[in-house]
């Protein structure tokens, strides 16, 4: 599969500073495609890490603890919300409900992440692969 789906992905790892939860590194390039008015957000040279936890409202933080919030991204994070309409997979917009009503959703994105067709590193909030996010077959 695409490097996205590799098992070493993220190695590194930090505790958000707002619920404690240990957090997955994500690339600055992830953040710039999600935040709102990313002309205006100025990254510092630090490493930035992904909070997934859906009752923390923090979604990026950086190394020196500054924080980005849900409400500050232009992106909905499905990592964070319940709703059937949630995004699992950002490079083809397969929702929570449809990844558990149409096993064919998964099969799909297997094989074009297979083909190195997928961008989950700038689509996907996490910059990680969503394969993870499926229920299981």
């Amino acid at each position: 599969m695409a490097d996205c789906c590799a098992v070493s992905d993220h190695p590194n790892k930090r505790r958000c500073p707002v619920h404690g939860g240990e957090c997955a590194e994500v690339q600055v390039n992830t953040i710039s495609h999600h935040i709102r008015e990313a002309w205006c957000w100025e990254s510092k040279d630090q490493r930035y890490y992904f909070c997934d936890d859906p009752a923390c409202e923090v979604v990026y933080f950086g190394a020196d603890n500054s924080v980005i919030l849900k409400t500050q991204l232009r992106t909905t994070v499905g990592a964070k919300e319940s709703m059937p309409d949630a995004l699992l997979c950002y490079c083809y917009g397969v929702t929570r409900a449809v990844a558990r009503s149409e096993p064919r959703a998964r099969e799909f994105v297997v094989a074009q992440t297979r083909r190195g067709l997928c961008s989950c590193e700038i689509s996907n909030p996490s910059g990680r692969c969503c394969l993870k996010d499926f229920p299981p077959n």
